[in-house]
Formats: structure tokens, sequence, C-alpha cells
């Protein structure tokens, strides 16, 4: 069932996306809304999934992760069989290593795709070769390099 949002939701839920540790007054004050309002609305859109989680976004690059690359991923479909495996086997596989930040089944020449940070080319070479290549399932793989990446803010 989706969840009919109207105006006011979508108002709060813009300024939680750009600042998702603003108090239910700070929120009020950049909606116009009264804070109760801003209260009950927040914890209906939780309790209904809209809002799963409240995070923290890092700069990877003041952490030592400023490689980014996504990763094509093709399986080999006769040795999941064998297996008595899928492709979202294969895709959970790669979630538990601490360098994917995202893991995406996709259609087209590609099975799946993985964003990889970390902190740079020697690094990436360690673990595409030593691991992502590794994983039982996975037949080839294909890297695009990030040369330039930020995050794209919604023009009004």
């Amino acid at each position: 069932m989706v969840y009919d949002m109207d105006d006011k939701d979508l108002a709060i839920l813009d300024v939680l996306k750009e600042n998702g540790d603003y108090t239910t007054r700070q929120i009020a004050k950049k909606t116009l809304l009264p804070p109760t309002t801003i209260h009950n609305r927040i914890r209906k859109l939780k309790s209904e999934g809209i809002i799963r989680k409240f995070t923290v976004d890092v700069d990877p690059s003041k952490v030592g992760k400023g490689f980014l690359s996504y990763i094509l991923v093709s399986v080999n479909l006769g040795v999941l069989k064998r297996q008595k495996k899928t492709q979202y086997d294969i895709a959970e596989k790669l979630r538990k290593f601490y360098f994917v930040e995202r893991v995406d089944i996709v259609s087209g020449g590609t099975d799946i795709v993985a964003v990889v940070r970390v902190k740079d080319v020697s690094e990436f070479d360690d673990i595409l070769l030593g691991k992502l290549q590794l994983v039982e399932g996975v037949e080839k793989t294909q890297s695009l390099i990030a040369i330039h990446s930020r995050d794209v803010k919604k023009r009004k």
C-alpha cells in the first residue's frame, strides 16, 4: 500500500534530507508548520516506513576513502545453479565487505553493480584481485573509476 503524502509531508522530508539532525522546532521554522504537526508527521512517516532511518553523511576524503569506483559484476549462472544459489546470494556476500557502500542487482549486460570506496589505487588493487574477483560465482568484473564525484543538489 502506498502512503498518500501531502505538501506538508514533502516539506518535512525536504528539510530532513538536507538536515537530518534538525530539531522539531527548527523544522517547524523552515516549513512554517506548528511543532506539534512536525512531531506527529515525523512519527507517522516513521511508522509507515517512509522514513527508514536517520544517518550521517561522512565526507569520504576526510576519512581516507577518497577513491570511488563502480564495479560491474557478471555472475556465472552455471556455478550458481550447482550451488543452489542466486544473484541475491552473491549480492549479499558483496554487501558484507567493509569497502562496499552499495550493491544493486541490475539488468542488461551486467548482473550486479557494487559501489566501492577505498583509500587509493593500491588498496583498490588488493580488494579487487584479492577479494571481489574471488567470490565464488563471480565470473568477471569491470571497474569504472570515478574521476570526479560530488553530491548532486536539487535545484529550485
